[in-house]
């Protein structure tokens, strides 16, 4: 049996990390990500010995632990938030491009300067060409069972995952979790059996040099083994939803029957945006919300379908992509230009809440209204403030 417990959402990657049985942890401390290894090591103490803690003295360190554990095949993880993750994008290439099935959770914070402690999504975004897929939780139940698919699905496809939540108001705020047993994890999630490995009996290398006859290939099945994990995803959540009752869908649809205008958003504004889809629909408006938690591999094809024939779409970002849009407007207006031009909506681009700024109810529904009266330009980003 497994137990509940009202802890924070860092609290809950940790145990996330601990249910999974890592060989590793390596991580060094970085505010607002700190107390999820400072979880892993109060529960790493108490537990079995099963799991080797590495202190040491960077985040660009602490990835190459992990790569180098992974590349001895053992499970492993960590930890970072922001200017730690950047320091670590070296070492994020080599861990993709070494088919290494890592999970690491990021928090997401603002990057400097101006220096922040508080949340957006650009640390994590900026990151989204290094070949790690990447998905996106809305509150802590969905952080802790996250970690636990990731590993099950970075695993099987050999391409690592990262897992992203929201500083403060998501890692720092407690909520009830259910924590499942040990037996019920260990059955979802098998011991790791290594495709590859470094092993002395077997000598062979491993990311070394490639002539241009080859790098192109073994791109191209990074690429489309990324791609083809979308099914895996679906299909692990599937799994884990029988065995604890709680689903995760990768795209996620809210009152969105006969909707003519959808707010797309991600993460804890999502949560906050049904309270205003409520609030317009009792008005009689009809307006829906589309939550995406996988951005990486981007499920376009599901949510081309999912939007085919709405009039118009808005696209909330918590980031920005300097001189061009946000990030997820980019990816939704890449999406619905497969349709036809009778079913494309319109696509309108709204960035706010950078450096932990608050999206609020007024935010979301200056945004829905904006755009119901078409006071807003699709090849314009529009910048939000209450």
């Amino acid at each position: 049996m497994g137990t509940t417990r009202v802890i924070t959402g860092n609290c809950a990657v940790g145990w996330g990390a601990y249910l999974a049985r890592p060989h590793v942890v390596a991580a060094y401390p970085i505010t607002p990500q700190t107390t999820i290894i400072e979880t892993l090591a109060d529960l790493v103490s108490k537990g079995p010995e099963r799991t080797r803690f590495l202190n040491v003295e960077s985040e660009h360190s602490a990835l190459s632990a992990c790569v180098g554990a992974a590349f001895a095949g053992a499970r492993a993880f960590t930890a970072t938030s922001s200017q730690g993750l950047l320091l670590m994008h070296e070492i994020l290439h080599w861990a993709s491009g070494g088919r290494q099935p890592l999970v690491l959770a990021n928090v997401n914070r603002a990057t400097a300067p101006g220096w922040s402690i508080w949340t957006d999504q650009n640390d994590s975004l900026s990151q989204r060409d290094t070949g790690w897929m990447q998905l996106y939780v809305t509150n802590a139940q969905e952080a802790l069972d996250a970690v636990i698919l990731a590993y099950r699905v970075a695993e099987q496809v050999q391409v690592p995952v990262m897992v992203v939540l929201d500083a403060f108001v998501l890692s720092h705020t407690a909520e009830p979790v259910a924590i499942p047993a040990q037996p019920l994890v260990d059955e979802f999630l098998p011991s790791r059996l290594p495709v590859f490995r470094l092993d002395v009996e077997r000598p062979a290398a491993f990311g070394g040099l490639l002539s241009p006859q080859y790098y192109q290939e073994i791109r191209q099945r990074l690429h489309e083994d990324m791609l083809g994990s979308i099914p895996i995803w679906q299909k692990a959540s599937r799994e884990w939803s029988g065995l604890v009752g709680r689903e995760m869908p990768l795209v996620e649809q809210y009152r969105c029957e006969d909707a003519e205008l959808v707010l797309v958003a991600s993460a804890t504004p999502s949560v906050t945006a049904e309270e205003v889809i409520d609030e317009f629909r009792a008005q009689g408006l009809p307006v829906g919300l589309l939550r995406l938690r996988l951005f990486r591999p981007f499920p376009a094809a599901e949510v081309a379908e999912l939007l085919a024939g709405v009039s118009r779409v808005a696209v909330l970002d918590r980031d920005c992509s300097y001189g061009h849009h946000g990030i997820w407007c980019q990816e939704l207006k890449s999406a619905l230009y497969a349709l036809p031009d009778r079913q494309r909506p319109q696509c309108y681009g709204y960035i706010a809440g950078l450096g932990g700024r608050d999206v609020t109810l007024t935010t979301l529904r200056g945004l829905i209204l904006r755009t119901l009266r078409r006071n807003c330009d699709e090849t314009e980003t529009m910048w939000l403030r209450d």
